[in-house]
């Protein structure tokens, strides 16, 4: 047996001698990963290769995997354990028929789960608005893979310090409690942007920490570290707990990283939605139109219904206010994207303004709601007005060549009613017409 203390007194000693197995200790400080490390591996051409490491090191280990075939065991590892390891890497190679069908029978079910796994995290991310709904179905999403028994997203905040976005398992356990005190777990993971792999919890050298996870069947922990780009700031890092212990190939390391990318970018575009919304309620207290459809934004449309109902009552006008929400509007965006959907607002909102007075005020007030203001209106005129912009919403072909229908409203204000006591009057009478089968209009009646 030969031994190296360095890379280059390894190399040398390849070169002169027939190494049978090639033992890399990831302990030391000359095994940071580099390409000499890497071409180590390399060299060996297929030739085994077994690497010890430290939990800390996983990503180096990682590395190396994609340099050529290797075995490895997680630090600290018993001595019988290390020479069975050897053993086995010695022995001679089983070349049967029968083991070869076994392995790639194997191969193919653990790459259909990885695959499967990839799928479910895309659909998880579609549509996600805020991260803690995102984070609940990412968990989930991972809890289907075969092993995985509880998985966490957590995210780095200003401080460095892991904020716990959701968490999802099979089991009874709250990562809180498994984290509370024990940061340099994730460490690695977040701070240095580096993978952990603790294939069994005694190996954190925290016999508490053991005993907890070991009394909930937990064999393994994996955790990813996640960026918005590579080599761009940490976001957070997301966690796996298996309730059976896998060995880690290639392909394990190149999905589950493939996944953190997945993730990572549902998180930065949380995050730029959220931006997004702050920005659009910043132009919104600027200018008092919809940016989409050009009608009264939410803000001035409750402003205009203030002033208007001032004036109703100083002058003893009547002053009636439609409201309508489109039905079903969301399968426009589902079958031709939101695009589409967006064009289809705009041309519905550009034809209602077609049938309104000068007078009147069209606002949109959320997403395919809006409301109109009529001056100088009773209710039964209101009524008509509202059963013409119905039968227009109807018979209007949208992009895409689809139509849609819509659910109306209608109220007069009574006296002494103010803004928020008509606007409840009409959202109640939209529900009724919602639940009367939509494309209706529903009267809403004073008390």
């Amino acid at each position: 047996m030969l031994t190296a203390d360095s890379i280059a007194s390894a190399r040398y000693a390849m070169a002169h001698n027939k190494i049978s197995l090639l033992v890399i200790d990831l302990n030391g400080p000359e095994m940071a990963a580099g390409n000499e490390l890497a071409a180590l591996v390399r060299s060996r051409a297929g030739a085994p290769v077994l690497v010890l490491c430290p939990f800390t090191r996983s990503s180096t280990m990682a590395e190396l995997m994609a340099q050529g075939p290797l075995t490895y065991r997680i630090m600290p590892v018993a001595p019988e354990a290390l020479l069975d390891a050897v053993t086995a890497l010695l022995a001679p190679a089983a070349n049967t028929k029968a083991s070869a069908q076994q392995h790639l029978l194997d191969l193919e079910a653990d790459l259909n789960d990885l695959l499967s796994i990839q799928r479910s995290l895309q659909r998880a991310l579609y549509g996600s608005e805020e991260i803690e709904r995102m984070g609940a179905r990412i968990c989930n999403a991972l809890c289907s893979y075969p092993g995985i028994c509880h998985a966490a997203l957590l995210q780095a905040v200003d401080d460095g310090a892991l904020r716990l976005v959701a968490q999802d398992g099979r089991i009874d356990l709250d990562i809180r409690e498994v984290l509370g005190g024990r940061e340099e777990l994730l460490e690695a993971a977040v701070r240095r942007g580096e993978l952990v792999l603790l294939d069994a919890p005694s190996k954190a050298g925290d016999a508490e920490l053991a005993a907890m996870l070991e009394e909930q069947g937990v064999h393994m922990m994996l955790a990813f570290p996640l960026r918005g780009e590579p080599g761009g700031p940490l976001l957070g890092a997301i966690s796996m707990l298996f309730d059976r212990p896998l060995v880690m190939s290639r392909e394990h390391f190149s999905c589950f990283g493939s996944a953190a990318q997945l993730i990572s970018f549902g998180m930065v575009m949380s995050d730029l939605r959220h931006q997004n919304n702050a920005l659009g309620l910043e132009i919104t207290q600027i200018t008092p139109f919809d940016g989409l459809t050009g009608v009264s934004n939410r803000r001035q449309g409750e402003q205009v219904l203030d002033s208007e109902i001032r004036r109703a009552r100083r002058y003893g006008l009547p002053l009636a206010v439609i409201a309508f929400d489109l039905d079903s509007f969301r399968t426009i965006n589902e079958l031709y994207g939101y695009t589409t959907g967006d064009r289809a607002l705009s041309v519905l909102a550009a034809m209602i303004q077609t049938r309104l007075r000068n007078s009147d005020t069209m606002a949109r007030m959320r997403g395919e709601q809006f409301m109109v203001i009529a001056t100088h209106t009773v209710a039964i005129d209101a009524f008509k007005l509202a059963e013409e912009l119905r039968e227009t919403i109807a018979a209007t072909e949208l992009p895409g060549g689809d139509s849609v229908t819509a659910s109306f409203s209608v109220a007069q204000l009574a006296p002494d009613e103010g803004a928020s006591e008509l606007v409840t009057r009409l959202e109640a009478a939209l529900h009724r017409a919602k639940r009367a089968g939509r494309n209706c209009v529903e009267l809403a009646m004073a008390r």
